[in-house]
């Protein structure tokens, strides 16, 4: 009982470690972003896939709400 929590625990964090990242390279592709800043972006994702994922999240809101 308990393993099988911690197993569907496990999965669930590992799904989001790979789609985090995965949508977020797609968001910034689909984005009209200059040249340098969209490889930035990228591979502050590439290198730092959950981290760099939510990071660009949390600043495409804020970006997003200035213009």
């Amino acid at each position: 009982m308990i393993l099988s929590i911690l197993f569907d625990i496990w999965l669930l964090t590992k799904l989001i470690g790979i789609l985090l990242p995965v949508i977020a390279i797609v968001d910034i592709l689909r984005r009209d972003l200059l040249g340098i800043n969209r490889l930035i972006w990228i591979l502050l994702v590439v290198f730092i896939p959950f981290v760099g994922s939510i990071i660009y999240f949390v600043n495409r809101t804020t970006y997003k709400a200035k213009f």
